[in-house]
C-alpha cells in the first residue's frame, strides 16, 4: 500500500473521531446526546457563534408520544409503491447494487438535466455535505452561511479546522446576499445556501440567488442546500439545477428525506461540476452507504407523482392550520415554504421544552436574535391539533 493512501486513511480516521455525533444523528444518538447533556447539567445541547439549541427532556419513547414534530420529518411517507419496490429488492440483498445504482443516477440526471458525472450518491443528503466540509476544509479556510442555518456542513467544517464566518439573514428572513458576497475573502473556501433555510423556514428570492451564484461561483463554489425545495410553492421551478449545467461551480443537493418520506431509509445526492465531484469522491466514495433496497424505493418513489402531490398537499393543509392557529393567538412566525414553522416564545426554551414534553409532544427549541423559538414539525392534522392544544395550555 502507498504512503498516500496510509496516509489519507490515517486522516480519515482522525477525521470520523473528531467529527463524532455531528456526523451521525440516528434516534439513539440524539437520544444519548440529550441524557449527557442533562448529566452535565447543560442548558443547551448545542452552541454555535450565534445560535444555540435548547436540551430537551429524556428522549421519550416516540411510539408513545402523540405528536412527533421535532425532525421534520414526513408524516404519510413513504409511498406504498417505494414500500413494495422496497420488499421486493430485499431479496437481491445478496448482490452489490452498482448496477441499479448506475440506472437511479441516470433517472436522476434525465429529471435534473444533467449527465451522470454530474450526480454523486449519498444515504442522504447531510451526508453529502458532511463530505464536502471534510474535503474542502481539511486544510483549513472559512465557510460563509446564513445565521441562522442548517449546521451539518458548518459544524463539520470546523471540526476539521476551517472556520464559520455567520450572515443574519435580511428583515423579511432572506439570505443577505449582499452581505455573504461581501464576507468572502482570500480564505473562503465555500459559500453555503439553504433555500429553503432551516430552520427558519424562509426562501431566498429565485432570481436575486441566480445572479448571486452566476457572480460568485466564479471566485469561490456556491453549494446550495436545496432540502425542502420540493416543499415549497414554487417546488422545482425555484432549482438552481440548471447552474451546473450550465458549467457553473455550483453544487446542489436533495434528499429523500422530505418530501418522498423516506428519511429512515437514507438517500439523497447532489449536483456539481465534473471535476468538483471527482475532488470529493477521491477522498471518500459517494454511494457506499446506500442499501440496494433503498434504491429500489427512491426509484419507484419517483414515478409516484400522485403520491407527492398529495403528500404537499396534506403538508401545506397542516401547515395552514398552524400558522392560522398561531396568528389568532398572536404569535409572530416567519413565513414558511416547508414543513415546519418556527415562531418566539414567550418564556426560556428549556422549561418550555419540559412543559410540552410532558404533553407528550416533541417539538425543538432555539435561541437566537437575543429571543427564544420553537420549531415545529408538521405532522398529520391529528398531531397539529394535539400541538395546538398543548400550546393553549403552555403560552396563552
Amino acid at each position: 500500500m502507498s504512503t498516500s493512501n496510509l496516509h489519507r486513511r490515517d486522516w480519515l480516521k482522525k477525521m470520523a473521531l473528531s467529527v463524532g455525533a455531528v456526523a451521525v444523528a440516528p434516534t439513539a444518538l440524539w437520544a444519548a446526546t440529550v441524557e449527557e447533556a442533562q448529566k452535565n447539567n447543560q442548558k443547551f445541547l448545542y452552541r454555535n457563534t450565534s445560535f444555540d439549541e435548547f436540551t430537551p427532556p429524556r428522549m421519550p419513547d416516540l411510539s408513545t408520544v402523540k405528536a412527533r414534530l421535532v425532525w421534520n420529518e414526513n408524516p404519510h411517507g413513504p409511498s406504498k409503491l417505494a414500500a413494495k419496490a422496497f420488499q421486493e429488492a430485499v431479496w437481491d440483498g445478496n448482490h452489490y447494487s452498482w448496477s441499479t445504482l448506475g440506472q437511479l443516477v441516470q433517472k436522476i440526471a434525465d429529471k435534473e438535466g444533467v449527465t451522470p458525472d454530474n450526480i454523486m450518491m449519498g444515504p442522504g443528503s447531510s451526508d453529502l455535505l458532511e463530505k464536502t466540509a471534510l474535503v474542502y476544509f481539511r486544510e483549513g479556510g472559512n465557510v460563509v452561511s446564513a445565521d441562522p442555518s442548517y449546521m451539518s456542513l458548518v459544524s463539520v467544517a470546523k471540526a476539521s479546522g476551517g472556520s464559520w464566518k455567520a450572515v443574519k439573514l435580511t428583515e423579511d428572513y432572506q439570505h443577505d446576499l449582499k452581505a455573504m458576497e461581501a464576507a468572502i475573502d482570500v480564505d473562503t473556501k465555500l459559500v453555503y445556501i439553504t433555500n429553503p433555510n432551516n430552520p427558519t423556514a424562509t426562501q431566498t428570492d429565485t432570481e436575486d440567488l441566480k445572479d448571486f451564484c452566476r457572480r460568485v461561483s466564479k471566485k469561490v463554489p456556491v453549494f446550495i442546500d436545496e432540502a425542502y425545495l420540493e416543499l415549497a410553492p414554487e417546488g422545482m421551478d425555484a432549482s438552481m439545477a440548471p447552474l451546473v449545467a450550465e458549467g457553473y461551480n455550483v453544487f446542489v443537493a436533495r434528499t429523500f428525506s422530505k418530501i418522498h418520506g423516506m428519511a429512515g431509509l437514507r438517500m439523497g445526492y447532489m449536483l456539481g461540476k465534473k471535476e468538483s465531484l471527482e475532488a470529493i469522491n477521491d477522498i471518500t466514495r459517494g454511494g457506499m452507504g446506500i442499501a440496494g433496497p433503498t434504491i429500489a424505493a427512491a426509484s419507484a418513489s419517483m414515478d409516484d407523482e400522485a403520491y407527492l402531490t398529495d403528500c404537499k398537499d396534506k403538508i401545506k393543509e397542516a401547515r395552514d392550520y398552524t400558522t392560522s392557529y398561531l396568528e389568532s393567538r398572536g404569535f409572530d412566525y416567519m413565513p414558511s415554504s416547508t414543513n415546519f414553522v418556527i415562531f418566539p416564545i414567550p418564556m426560556e426554551g428549556d422549561a418550555f421544552l419540559e412543559k410540552i414534553y410532558d404533553k407528550k409532544v416533541v417539538v425543538r427549541a432555539f435561541r437566537f436574535w437575543d429571543q427564544n423559538w420553537c420549531r415545529v414539525s408538521m405532522g398529520a392534522m391529528e398531531e397539529m391539533k394535539y400541538f395546538t392544544d398543548a400550546i393553549e395550555e403552555i403560552l396563552v
